[in-house]
């Protein structure tokens, strides 16, 4: 069972450009040589770059990753609500296709504007906000999350705490990324084939490269977990087909895998 790869979930962290300390945190390079090295034989076609803590609101690290890795890798940004429309414009040119709120680590726009920022993009441009928490921490938000066009949640939700209210977001259209399989404190299979029940497009797998902060970081068998958790057909979906019809790349023509 081998099927392409949409890498849902990747960071580029190159040191030619800003990076700003985080809790005294500062990663280790990761460029696109790097992932394009790393990733050479999982057969990815495709993916989503996303700016971490680290980066807060600089984009040119995210739109010279982009220009290297080609027109089937978009960008998952931090961005000030007060943005301009025409500093949006210019970064959908880019192929940014999303909005990151960081609450577990910052580096992002506060959580207050996160519906208005939702609602904003999406009319806009059509673009979908990520969140990257623990998803017991949402509780408070899950009648708003479920009234927005569209959502992620990062690694899972993290937490087996979390996992009630994570159910009952996918049950409302919330999407999930099987990304950061060392972060969390549960299963990752079981978890993995309850979302696929509930809702058999929410679930887009992702690497996590380079696992910054992470206590296990990405190895090949993640993808193996899906397989086997889903079967052929369900793999096929969570590593390919969801991620390309959430980032709207259902339209281009990603057969091979990309080379700088």
């Amino acid at each position: 069972m081998n099927h392409m790869i949409f890498d849902a979930h990747l960071h580029i962290i190159d040191p030619n450009y800003p990076l700003v300390s985080n809790d005294g945190f500062i990663p280790a390079p990761f460029t696109v040589d790097d992932y394009v090295g790393h990733t050479a034989q999982l057969g990815v076609g495709g993916g989503a770059v996303v700016s971490g803590s680290f980066q807060s609101y600089d984009q040119s690290y995210l739109v010279a990753a982009l220009r290297h890795l080609g027109p089937s890798f978009v960008g998952v940004t931090q961005l000030p609500y007060t943005i301009s429309d025409t500093e949006l414009f210019r970064l959908h040119d880019k192929r940014v296709r999303a909005v990151r709120f960081n609450l577990r680590r910052g580096g992002s726009e506060s959580v207050e504007h996160l519906c208005y920022f939702a609602e904003r993009v999406h009319d806009l441009l059509g673009w979908h906000v990520e969140i990257y928490c623990d998803s017991i921490e949402l509780e408070d938000l899950e009648d708003s999350l479920c009234r927005l066009p569209a959502v992620s949640i990062d690694h899972l939700g993290l937490s087996k705490s979390g996992l009630p209210l994570l159910y009952r977001l996918v049950e409302c259209g919330v999407k999930v990324k099987a990304t950061g399989f060392g972060r969390v404190d549960f299963a990752v299979s079981q978890v993995v084939r309850r979302i696929y029940d509930i809702n058999p497009d929410a679930l887009m797998f992702g690497t996590d490269l380079p696992s910054t902060r992470s206590p296990r970081p990405f190895n090949p068998v993640d993808i193996e977990i899906i397989g086997n958790a889903l079967g052929d057909y369900g793999a096929r979906k969570v590593l390919w087909e969801n991620a390309l019809a959430f980032y709207k790349l259902e339209d281009i023509a990603l057969q091979e895998v990309v080379a700088v």
